[in-house]
C-alpha cells in the first residue's frame, strides 16, 4: 500500500504535458522557444519515484559474504537466461569471469536469492542447479539467505583468471516490500501516457530494474560498486514476437524450435552490476541518429510498446539525438558511441538509466534528458558509493537543466532552478548519505536529486568561468573513464581548475547542512555606496557559516542595473563601492546561483556611511607599484585588518589577513592587471583603500 501511495502521491503532482511538435535541436536554434509543463520539467522526480518504488529494500549481503566477496575482482558476466513478457519465472546460466587475489580461492563467494526459511510452499525463490568452476563441478553449495558460497573441487590459484558457470532457475520475487524489492517485475497493462491520466491497455511486459541492491533477485552476480566488470553479454530466449531489449550492441537474433527466438547482446564497456538490464515484449522498434561533432554516426534504438504508442511520442523521441550532440560537446563524446544509446518502455512511473539502453515510462523532456545524462554520470564514471549517490543523480538532474539552457525558454530554465531549490530546502540534512542501507535516502529527491543538482551549479558559480567548469567536468569524465569515483576525486578535479583547495566548499555543500541566509543594508553617499550584509545559517549546530561569494544587483533609478560579486566571507561583512547613478534598490543573488534560502531585499539605512564614509578614509601607500609577487603596505591603520583585491567588476578575488608586524600582501594568485585595494577593521568597517597593478 505504501507504494501505490506513493506513486498516486508523485502522479498528481503533473498536469497534462504540451507535447512538443517534431524539430531538430540545435543549441540556440530555434527550438530555444520551446515551452513545457511541469511533468516534462521534472525528470529528476519520475527518475525518483522509479528508483523507489522499484528498490525498497535493504542491503543484503552479511559483512563477512561481502570481505569473501572482495577475494576475487569480476572481469566479465554473460547471462544466458529464458524469460517470458508475462513471468517472473527465470531459469539458465549465468557466467562470470574473475580474477582471483593474492590468495588461493577454494570457494566462490556470490549472491542470489532465496525465499526466506519457513516461507509457503510455492513462495518465489531461485535454485541453484550447479555451480561449475573451470569446467569441474562444484562439490556443494551452502546458502544463507541471498549469500551463496559454492566450494571449489579444485582451488584456484592466486591471480589466475577464472570461469564459473552458475546454472539456475525459478520465480523471482515480486513482493514490493521493504525485505525483498522487486528486481524483476511483469505487468498485462500499461499507459499510453501514465502523466495524463490516459487509460490502460493490454500489454504484456517483463522488465529488470536492480539499482541499488537488487540484482540478485535476477541473476547470480557480486554486488559491489567498486567492482565493476570489463564487459557484459546478456542472451535472453524468448517467444515469438517478442523482442529484448538490454545493454550493448545486437550482435544477432537467432530463430529456435517452437516459435521461440534468442536475443544476444554485446557490450564491451565496463559496467556496474545494477546496470545490466533486460525488457521483454512485442515492441515496435524504431531507430533514429544522434551525430555528434566529432564523433561517429549514433544510433539510437527504440523499443516502443506499438505503433500507437510510437505516433504518439515520436515528437519527444526526436529530441534524443540533440540531447545527446549537446551533451557530448559540453562533457566529452557519449561514452558508448562505438555501442548505442536507446531506450525499452516499462511502466515504472519513471527512469532507469540502464547502460546504453534507459528503461522509461515516457518521454518528458527532461526525463529524457535526466537518464541520458545519466551515461556519464552514473554509467561511465559510477559513484564509488551509495554515499555519493549525488554524483549520479545529482549531476543527471543538472543535465535537465543544461538541457533546458541550451533548447528551451528562460522562463523554463528559471522555473527549474525555482523548483529544485524549493525541493532541496524542504530538508535540512546533507547530500552525504550517512545510512547507505535506506534506499528511501539514496534516492531523496530533495538532497540527492535537487540539492545534489544545486550543488553541481555552485560549482560553476565557484570557477566562474564556463569554460572550467565544463573542462572540470571532461577531465573528471576522462580520469575516471568506466571506473568509479567519491566526492573526493570531483574535488580534487575542481581544486586543479579553481588553482585553489575547496574543502570548505564540499564541507558546507556535501556534508553540511542547511542553507544560509543574505539579509542586507544599503547607503548611498554621492558616489560612494555601502553594502552590508548579515548572513545567518539555518542549521547553525551542523553548519554554523558559508563561505561564498554571492552576486548583487544594483538598479540604479534610469533603469540600469550594475551586478557586482562579493565575498562573504564572516558572518558580517560591510562592503565599500564606488558607483556611477543613484542607486533604487538592491537584489540579492539575481540568477540563483547560490541555495540560499529567499529573504527580503536589502532596504536602505541612512546610518551606514555616517560615521565614516569612503571617502574620508587616507589613501594607502603601496609600493612597489606595479607589483609582482608582493605589494608592501606603509602605516598600517590597525593592528591587524583583513585586505581583500577587487577586480575592475567589483569582485572580490583576493582576500589575506594582515598584521602590522607584516604588512605585506602575497599578489601571485592575482591576473596582471588593475585593483582596488581595501582594508576592513574587526567590525567589518573600511579603515583604508589604494589602488594597485599587478604585472
Amino acid at each position: 500500500m505504501r507504494l501505490l501511495l506513493y506513486v498516486l502521491t508523485v502522479s498528481s503532482l503533473f498536469v497534462a504535458p504540451d507535447y512538443l511538435k517534431a524539430q531538430p535541436l540545435v543549441p540556440g536554434g530555434t527550438a530555444r522557444a520551446l515551452t513545457l509543463s511541469a511533468a516534462a520539467l521534472d525528470g529528476g522526480r519520475q527518475c525518483a519515484a522509479g528508483h523507489v518504488q522499484s528498490a525498497q529494500r535493504v542491503a543484503t549481503s552479511s559483512v563477512r559474504h561481502r570481505e569473501k566477496m572482495e577475494r576475487y575482482d569480476v572481469k566479465y558476466y554473460k547471462l544466458d537466461l529464458a524469460l517470458e513478457n508475462n513471468s517472473l519465472n527465470v531459469a539458465g546460466s549465468a557466467w562470470m569471469r574473475i580474477r582471483v587475489g593474492n590468495q588461493a580461492l577454494d570457494s566462490l563467494a556470490f549472491e542470489l536469492y532465496q525465499a526466506p526459511i519457513g516461507s509457503a510452499a510455492g513462495t518465489a525463490t531461485l535454485l541453484i542447479d550447479s555451480v561449475v568452476v573451470n569446467g569441474r563441478r562444484s562439490p556443494g553449495v551452502r546458502r544463507a539467505g541471498p549469500d551463496a558460497t559454492a566450494a571449489l573441487a579444485q582451488p584456484a590459484a592466486a591471480g589466475s583468471l577464472t570461469d564459473v558457470r552458475i546454472y539456475y532457475h525459478g520465480t523471482a520475487p515480486s513482493g514490493n516490500s521493504a525485505a525483498i524489492g522487486n528486481a524483476l517485475s511483469t505487468r498485462s497493462t500499461v499507459h499510453l501516457d501514465t502523466y495524463t491520466g490516459a487509460p490502460e491497455f493490454a500489454y504484456n511486459v517483463t522488465w529488470s530494474l536492480s539499482e541499488p541492491y537488487s540484482a540478485h533477485e535476477w541473476f547470480p552476480c557480486k554486488q559491489v560498486l567498486t567492482d565493476k566488470a570489463d564487459s557484459s553479454d546478456v542472451w535472453v530466449t524468448t517467444t515469438a514476437p517478442n523482442k529484448v531489449g538490454s545493454n550493448g550492441k545486437l550482435v544477432r537474433t537467432v530463430p529456435l524450435p517452437g516459435n521461440k527466438v534468442r536475443y544476444e547482446w554485446k557490450s564491451r564497456h565496463p559496467i556496474a552490476y545494477y546496470l545490466i538490464s533486460v525488457s521483454v515484449a512485442p515492441y515496435v522498434e524504431y531507430v533514429n541518429y544522434a551525430n555528434p561533432a566529432g564523433g561517429p554516426q549514433i544510433p539510437i534504438v527504440n523499443y516502443v510498446y506499438n505503433q500507437d504508442y510510437l505516433n504518439y511520442w515520436q515528437s519527444q523521441i526526436d529530441l534524443t539525438p540533440g540531447f545527446i550532440e549537446n551533451f557530448s560537446a559540453l562533457v566529452g563524446l557519449y561514452p558508448f558511441a562505438n555501442e548505442k544509446y536507446g531506450h525499452t518502455m516499462v511502466p515504472i512511473y519513471g527512469g532507469m538509466e540502464h547502460q546504453t539502453m534507459t528503461t522509461q515510462d515516457g518521454f518528458g523532456f527532461t526525463l529524457t534528458a535526466h537518464e541520458l545524462f545519466h551515461q556519464w554520470f552514473g554509467n561511465n564514471v559510477t559513484c564509488a558509493s551509495w554515499e555519493d549517490i549525488w554524483l549520479n543523480e545529482g549531476f543527471a538532474s543538472y543535465g535537465e537543466y543544461l538541457s533546458l539552457e541550451a533548447f528551451s525558454t528562460p522562463a523554463n530554465v528559471r522555473g527549474w532552478m525555482n523548483n529544485a531549490h524549493q525541493a532541496a530546502q524542504s530538508s535540512s540534512s546533507s547530500v552525504y548519505v550517512a545510512d547507505t542501507t535506506n534506499v528511501n535516502r539514496i534516492f531523496s529527491y530533495a538532497l540527492s536529486y535537487k540539492k545534489g543538482a544545486a550543488v553541481v551549479h555552485m560549482l560553476r558559480y565557484l570557477l566562474n568561468d564556463d569554460t572550467k567548469f565544463f573542462r572540470a567536468l571532461r577531465t573528471f569524465q576522462t580520469q575516471f573513464r568506466g571506473s568509479t569515483a567519491r566526492t573526493a576525486d570531483l574535488q580534487r578535479v575542481f581544486e586543479a581548475e579553481a588553482g585553489r583547495p575547496l574543502g570548505y566548499f564540499f564541507q558546507q555543500w556535501f556534508t553540511g547542512r542547511g542553507y544560509p541566509t543574505f539579509n542586507g543594508r544599503w547607503n548611498q553617499t554621492g558616489t560612494s555606496f555601502v553594502l552590508r550584509v548579515n548572513e545567518t545559517a539555518s542549521a547553525p549546530t551542523f553548519t554554523p557559516f558559508f563561505d561564498t561569494e554571492v552576486d548583487y544587483r544594483l538598479t540604479f533609478t534610469n533603469g540600469t542595473t550594475q551586478t557586482v560579486r562579493l565575498r562573504q566571507g564572516q558572518p558580517t561583512e560591510t562592503f565599500q563601492l564606488t558607483v556611477n547613478g543613484t542607486v533604487a534598490s538592491v537584489a540579492v543573488d539575481p540568477d540563483q546561483w547560490i541555495l540560499d534560502l529567499p529573504t527580503t531585499a536589502p532596504v536602505r539605512d541612512n546610518t551606514l556611511l555616517g560615521a565614516r564614509s569612503s571617502a574620508s578614509v587616507a589613501s594607502l601607500t603601496l609600493y612597489p607599484n606595479p607589483c609582482r609577487d608582493q605589494l608592501q603596505l606603509v602605516a598600517l591603520p590597525n593592528a591587524r585588518v583583513t585586505a581583500e583585491a577587487l577586480d575592475a567588476t567589483g569582485r572580490v578575488v583576493l582576500r589575506q589577513a594582515v598584521q602590522a608586524a607584516r604588512p605585506q600582501l602575497d599578489t601571485r594568485v592575482l591576473a596582471s592587471g588593475i585593483y582596488h585595494l581595501r582594508l576592513l577593521g574587526t567590525g567589518g568597517e573600511l579603515v583604508g583603500q589604494g589602488r594597485f597593478v599587478r604585472e
